[in-house]
């Protein structure tokens, strides 16, 4: 069960977190004291840039706390690639309520709201300001791979339960996201309480669109491969995909694809969503885009999908449904 958000907000902590322009539009909610479905996000205009505020928490760490947080940009540690492009289903190490002050957790808060596109985006990432654990964001863990100061290669590294997101001021070139990332929210991705759940609707009305014989090619059965399985190389991009082409489909199919991928790009930060169309294009675009829909087990006539995958050259949106939403995401030009 998620923590439930305070019913009341800290005055000063309200403007500094929200800045004066958003004020005005939403004061009516803080003056009456309505709970608020999650943490409020600054105007893009007056908000600073991400990594920015990221070299701002590197320089409020403590000698301990970068022992703990703080990484070389080539480290391992227990796996056999670089730690920082990994995916994860939680903090990694200390966590923030281990190991942050009170400004530092602002902070890090200050960095996730500008890496989100908005109210919607917030809410999304952060699954109605719960962060998808009881402790909240206390759980989660916000690692610095690198230095970022200066001009020398970083990345930092928030990790939390069904979360996995990045920023690298572009510190891994031709790679969307500085890495893969990873989504979730522990709800059926059928449910309206799915924050989610406006992606499988879009999916759905994809699938309808579809005539007998582009639904019969769509289909597969079983489960497709995630992660590790999913890393990209050039010698990758010339395979078979599952699933239906968006160079088989009609103009107005192709627009509800391109609908799809919107969709799932709104809760992110523009120049991220920039840089994922950048290499969809640069890997052969739309045309070269699958879409594919996993049926097994769990699936039912009102829930008839575990899995939908978009799948193209050196690109992945891999969107599990059931029993609840886990999503890998891995760009990059091949």
């Amino acid at each position: 069960m998620n923590t439930p958000l305070p019913s009341a907000v800290d005055r000063r902590r309200f403007f500094r977190l929200v800045g004066g322009a958003a004020v005005g539009s939403l004061a009516s909610r803080f003056i009456t004291g309505d709970a608020l479905a999650a943490p409020l996000r600054p105007d893009n205009h007056q908000a600073k840039a991400s990594e920015e505020l990221v070299r701002e928490y590197y320089a409020s760490l403590n000698p301990y706390q970068r022992q703990q947080l703080v990484f070389p940009w080539n480290y391992v540690g227990a796996g056999t690639t670089p730690a920082r492009l990994g995916v994860y289903n939680t903090a990694i190490g200390k966590a923030i309520g281990e190991t942050c002050t009170k400004g530092q957790r602002e902070l890090i808060e200050r960095i996730m709201m500008s890496m989100s596109s908005g109210d919607d985006g917030w809410r999304k990432i952060t699954r109605n300001g719960g962060w998808d654990t009881d402790n909240g964001i206390l759980s989660c863990g916000a690692y610095i791979f690198g230095d970022p100061e200066g001009d020398r290669k970083f990345s930092f590294l928030f990790t939390g339960h069904h979360l996995t997101m990045r920023c690298d001021g572009n510190s891994e070139p031709n790679t969307a996201f500085g890495g893969p990332i990873f989504y979730g929210h522990i709800v059926n991705g059928y449910s309206q309480r799915n924050v989610f759940n406006e992606q499988t609707l879009k999916v759905m009305s994809v699938y309808e669109m579809l005539d007998a014989d582009q639904q019969k090619h769509a289909v597969v059965d079983g489960r497709p491969a995630t992660r590790d399985d999913t890393v990209f190389s050039p010698t990758q991009s010339g395979r078979d995909l599952p699933g239906i082409a968006g160079r088989d489909l009609s103009a107005d199919q192709k627009g509800l694809i391109q609908g799809v991928l919107k969709d799932v790009l709104s809760p992110y930060r523009e120049e991220d969503v920039a840089e994922v169309m950048d290499i969809v294009r640069a890997n052969g675009g739309m045309e070269k885009i699958h879409l594919a829909f996993y049926r097994d087990t769990e699936t039912n006539e009102k829930e008839p999908w575990s899995y939908w995958r978009l799948e193209g050259p050196g690109f992945v949106w891999n969107f599990r449904v059931l029993p609840h939403v886990h999503t890998y995401v891995s760009v990059a030009k091949v």
